[in-house]
């Protein structure tokens, strides 16, 4: 799924990836707001499975639209390895995400990953203004630095910092028109359970929270949306109790329901001779055994949560309590 506001390079992006050899056939589904279809006109590769979706968001009304054309390219036995979904810009992938779970879908897809693409230029004002701004970088795999040669290296630290307080598990790739090497958006398997955590920056304490530091407002501007996107990263030496930490793990579901867009992480559990990886998408959880632990490793539990108004303190004492 290709996302991102609107302007910064989706289109280019997706240009890119069917110019390049990289030996996949691809259906392509282009999600435009309007009712006058323009970016169908803009993609290259007229030998591909192209379906448009205009008039309307793929997050609301057109998801429906969406499903009946993963179904029918099912049906008419089309060959193709790869949907490439490119969305509009103002679309949440929450929901997107979420219909890669429906039953009838699952035995037939699996969500490779999120690419979202970000404008480096515009991207501080777009989070100011832009309510749909820091859901698109929530929930992504894997973050474009888009337009990289408009902007000062001290600009690009200081934003790409911003992204990474915002999306702790997403890559993040600086490029130049959407310019990025093809096994940073294919066949990264991103939403699979055991896939690696993010390296964390080492701190003493045991549990570290990284809220997303609020927009600086221009003037009396009056109208700033503040979604109060939070990535938190928890860390616990001493190892957890299955049944308290299953426990825990529901009342944040019935706490936050959709507002925990993202989750993962690698559990210690106590008496299991495996590390447990699990990881979610707002409602949906999985969890499995991984591998035994090695000898050598240290046993620790990290997860990360990404979210909407994640109440920091409430986590924090409640996590305490799946200690065994």
């Amino acid at each position: 799924m290709l996302t991102g506001f609107l302007g910064a390079g989706k289109t280019t992006l997706l240009n890119h990836l069917l110019s390049e050899k990289h030996g996949y056939k691809c259906a392509i589904i282009i999600n435009e707001f309007g009712a006058i279809s323009i970016d169908n006109q803009l993609v290259v590769g007229a030998d591909e499975e192209i379906v448009e979706l205009s008039n309307g968001c793929l997050c609301c009304r057109v998801r429906g639209d969406l499903i009946k054309s993963l179904t029918n390219l099912i049906q008419k036995q089309k060959r193709f390895d790869y949907v490439l979904i490119e969305t509009t810009g103002l679309a949440d992938p929450s929901p997107l995400a979420y219909t890669f779970f429906l039953k009838d879908l699952a035995k037939n897809y699996r969500l490779d990953g999120i690419v979202t693409v970000v404008d480096a230029l515009h991207i501080e004002k777009e989070l100011m203004t832009a309510p749909e701004a820091k859901p698109q970088i929530a929930f992504a795999d894997v973050l474009l630095l888009n337009k990289t040669d408009l902007v000062k290296e001290a600009d690009l630290n200081r934003v790409e910092a911003k992204l990474k307080r915002i999306n702790s598990l997403a890559r993040i790739h600086r490029t130049t028109r959407s310019k990025v090497d093809l096994s940073v958006v294919f066949n990264i398997k991103a939403r699979e359970l055991k896939s690696p955590l993010p390296a964390q920056e080492k701190r003493s304490n045991s549990l570290l929270l990284t809220p997303v530091e609020p927009a600086p407002t221009e003037g009396d501007h009056e109208h700033v949306h503040d979604e109060s996107v939070k990535s938190i990263y928890f860390t616990e030496e001493r190892p957890l109790d299955l049944a308290r930490l299953e426990k825990w793990l529901g009342e944040v579901i019935n706490t936050h329901g959709e507002a925990v867009y993202r989750c993962k992480g690698i559990l210690y559990i106590k008496g299991n001779p495996k590390r447990v990886v699990f990881q979610g998408v707002q409602m949906t959880f999985e969890a499995e055994p991984d591998r035994f632990w090695n000898p050598t490793e240290k046993r620790q539990s990290q997860l990360v949560f990404i979210g909407k108004d994640l109440e920091r303190l409430n986590l924090e004492e409640t996590f305490q309590q799946c200690v065994a």
